[in-house]
């Protein structure tokens, strides 16, 4: 059995406090108070109590970390540390909305422009996935490894679509077509960091999506990286959390799945 470190426990810690309110609020779902951000693009009384407890908790372990936090913003650090919290407080914020059981808390810890640590928790079935730089990836106390399929017509692939007022519907359709015609299968769970933590776990062979923010892709990165997968942008740079495009997957299909990803995007120049 796995023996967590003191950081790990200390995102754990916040991790489950803030997930004891959600847990309680999913039961009322159709009691919460809800407040629109913009089309389809939800926060509930439910996410901003989550983040609340995540940031007290976090504070009081470690009180010079800086925060960027989805609702609440940025926080620079106030201590010489160069560290700072990145936190999703309600990953599926959607899903949670109807009543799906597909949504969970990141919590990712950066050190001057590189994440240290991830921790991704799933509330309702009580799964913790967790990943330290240099110390691998685990899913509760189980080792993680991602999937070593080599073969895009054996793969599962996850995916993050377009709604209302958000995304390029027409390059989406076109991507979802080149993937569908030579792979085993998509996915859209509506959870970016749950699709992060079953890349690394070998659940999904990969993941991709376009127009994501930080506190989406933050802790999943290193997830998969120490579950011994590879992540990059669509266009195949190195990732940067700000530019909000991801993919991640094995080592043996990444290559060849982002071939096939930009055949659309192609297409649409060449028009």
């Amino acid at each position: 059995m796995a023996t967590r470190s003191a950081l790990i426990n200390v995102m754990a810690k916040a991790a489950e406090k803030a997930a004891r309110g959600l847990k309680r609020d999913f039961g009322e779902v159709e009691n919460l108070q809800v407040s629109r951000k913009g089309p389809a693009d939800f926060v509930s009384a439910a996410d901003l109590k989550a983040e609340k407890t995540i940031r007290e908790e976090l504070s009081r372990a470690r009180p010079g970390y800086g925060f960027l936090m989805e609702e609440s913003g940025a926080v620079a650090p106030s201590d010489d540390s160069g560290r700072r919290w990145i936190v999703d407080p309600l990953d599926g914020t959607t899903n949670f909305l109807h009543g799906l059981p597909q949504f969970a808390i990141s919590i990712a810890l950066e050190e001057r422009g590189e994440i240290i640590a991830g921790l991704i928790y799933d509330p309702i079935k009580d799964d913790l996935f967790h990943a330290e730089r240099g110390g691998g990836a685990f899913h509760n106390d189980r080792r993680l490894r991602v999937s070593s399929r080599n073969r895009l017509a054996e793969s599962l692939i996850a995916t993050g679509a377009p709604y209302i007022g958000h995304g390029d519907r027409e390059r989406y359709l076109g991507e979802i077509d080149a993937v569908m015609e030579q792979t085993a299968g998509i996915r859209r769970w509506g959870s970016a960091a749950l699709d992060l933590a079953y890349v690394a776990a070998g659940r999904f062979d990969a993941f991709w999506e376009w127009g994501l923010s930080a506190w989406d892709i933050a802790a999943g990165t290193i997830l998969v990286r120490e579950a011994g997968g590879y992540v990059s942008e669509l266009n195949g740079k190195t990732i940067n959390l700000e530019s909000g495009s991801i993919l991640a997957s094995n080592n043996n299909i990444h290559s060849d799945l982002m071939k096939l990803l930009r055949k659309p995007l192609g297409n649409q120049r060449a028009r």
